[in-house]
């Protein structure tokens, strides 16, 4: 079964309970800072584990003491879906435990 796109008015109202997140054009995004690359790199393999248990993925940027997650759903057409928050809230979950802020 497809997962559906939510309204402007549904993605606005989740993003309220995500700190640091933000809508950019068909996708929600954040940039967490770290206090090490090492810590960078574990967050994007703890991502990476959480994505697996979804099966859902988003497109992770590696920097300099910073990971920046970009998401969208591609079987709903690229569009804001249910599965993106769900992600989004699942990384917010282990963020702070990598030192993310």
């Amino acid at each position: 079964m497809p997962t559906e796109p939510l309204s402007q008015k549904e993605i606005e109202d989740r993003l309220r309970e995500l700190p640091g997140w933000s809508q950019e054009g068909d996708r929600i995004a954040r940039t967490y800072r770290l206090g090490s690359h090492f810590a960078a790199t574990a967050l994007v393999v703890h991502v990476a584990q959480i994505q697996e248990e979804l099966n859902h993925h988003s497109d992770l940027l590696l920097g300099y003491n910073t990971v920046n997650l970009t998401v969208n759903t591609h079987s709903a057409g690229g569009a804001i879906t249910e599965q993106d928050f769900e992600l989004a809230h699942r990384v917010e979950a282990v963020a702070a435990s990598h030192g993310a802020s």
